[in-house]
């Protein structure tokens, strides 16, 4: 499902403006990068968390000039489902 998808969704469903929706969803997405953004995490109960995850200072390697280059500590936005999200999704998709 792409965002014009759930925006769709969204208005049959709900059975509202399409551009209301699209506003919505936007807005939702702007405010999860903002919290994000000043290192809130945001919860979600039934869904799950949009949670910052801290990367440690590690070596890397540039395999074609065989050199390693020192990557810096780093933070990098992370979703970590609810169990029961987990769950329904291990019981409907089937390999």
């Amino acid at each position: 499902m792409r965002k014009a998808d759930l925006i769709n969704a969204i208005v049959q469903r709900m059975d509202i403006d399409k551009i209301k929706a699209e506003q919505a969803v936007e807005l939702w997405m702007h405010l999860v990068k903002q919290s994000l953004s000043m290192n809130e995490n945001v919860y979600l109960r039934g869904f799950g968390s949009f949670i910052v995850k801290k990367r440690a200072t590690k070596t890397a390697r540039n395999i074609s000039k065989n050199t390693a280059l020192v990557v810096p500590e780093h933070y990098i936005p992370a979703f970590k489902p609810a169990p029961g999200f987990k769950k329904k999704v291990k019981e409907n998709v089937k390999p």
